[in-house]
């Protein structure tokens, strides 16, 4: 089975990344075709310094490698590196309706968010991941459930581009997290965390001991001082039960009853040492990582080579499909 999916070079990657999508791709890597890629392109329709996109390019890649992705077994590459992803995004944005895309979530949040610069890509964002996908033949795409809506949109463009022009594409199917896949703002948990938001609204992968200590202390809780899983009533609360049952593999039952007779202040400390522990080795391995930093930039080379071939024999089924050759 072929798996596809990838990370903007936004920011630092959060435990929520890993939880949503990184953890997931490294149980599929085992027995699957696995290609992930770093989203760069995606990432000029906000803001951006041009230097500081490079940065956080190779950042990603580290990131890959410090949690798990194997480079022999699963390609890694920048999405820039390969241009059959803009070419096959404007093909499919002919047979894409605007109606589609303005009706897509992601576009009206940005759109908010950054009212000075609502531009044609943050408009067309959907067609290029949908290009993105269906570029590689892709079966399965693990993202985080707000990835979903997108997902639904590459499945109909797929859907559509075969009925019109004869098979060509793969129709994919979203894999989500069950559990997981949508972790809230350490500040406002009724919000999604987002690598975008202020740095003591998440916990990065790399954060120091000090740090997760600080950020966990000043989580938003509430006032019922009660360690229970109730999203509507305790919503902060069970944001962090949720984080502290799926790094300890632990059932939230289990993590309720350990903390039945604490308050807030225990149960935090205990969710920051874990942590600290879990995340330790991610830490250890970016450190080993950083003291070669040609390696990175040799797997983006390698892994554009090995994606170029693909995208290129997709490419001339979809111009032969659509006349151009």
């Amino acid at each position: 089975m072929k798996i596809f999916s990838g990370i903007q070079p936004t920011n630092q990657l959060h435990i929520g990344n890993y939880l949503g999508a990184i953890a997931q791709w490294i149980d599929l890597q085992k027995d699957n075709e696995c290609i992930f890629w770093i989203a760069d392109l995606h990432a000029l329709t906000v803001p951006y310094q041009a230097k500081e996109l490079q940065k956080r390019t190779l950042e990603v890649v580290a990131t890959y490698l410090a949690t798990g992705i194997d480079p022999e077994k699963s390609i890694i590459f920048r999405q820039s590196d390969v241009k059959e992803h803009s070419e096959l995004a404007w093909l499919l944005s002919t047979i894409t309706p605007v109606g589609d895309l303005e009706r897509m979530t992601q576009f009206k949040d940005k759109s908010q968010k950054h009212k000075a610069n609502i531009n044609a890509g943050l408009l067309n964002y959907p067609v290029l991941m949908a290009a993105d996908i269906l570029l590689y033949q892709s079966n399965r795409v693990p993202v985080g459930i707000d990835q979903k809506q997108h997902i639904e949109l590459a499945r109909t463009i797929a859907k559509k581009f075969n009925k019109k022009f004869g098979e060509t594409f793969i129709v994919p199917e979203g894999l989500y997290s069950k559990l997981g896949a949508k972790i809230m703002s350490l500040k406002e948990p009724t919000k999604k965390m987002s690598k975008s938001d202020s740095p003591d609204s998440f916990i990065s992968l790399f954060d120091s001991p000090e740090q997760i200590k600080k950020k966990i202390a000043s989580a938003t809780t509430d006032s019922l001082k009660s360690v229970k899983y109730n999203p509507e009533k305790q919503p902060g609360i069970a944001n962090l039960l949720t984080i502290y049952s799926l790094f300890a593999e632990q059932l939230i039952k289990e993590i309720e009853k350990e903390f039945a007779n604490k308050g807030y202040a225990e149960f935090k400390q205990g969710l920051a040492l874990l942590l600290i522990k879990k995340l330790k080795p991610f830490r250890d391995k970016k450190e080993e990582i950083a003291k070669n930093p040609e390696l990175l930039k040799d797997i983006l080379e390698n892994g554009a080579k090995k994606a170029r071939l693909i995208a290129q024999l997709t490419m001339q089924k979809v111009k032969q499909a659509m006349g151009l050759v």
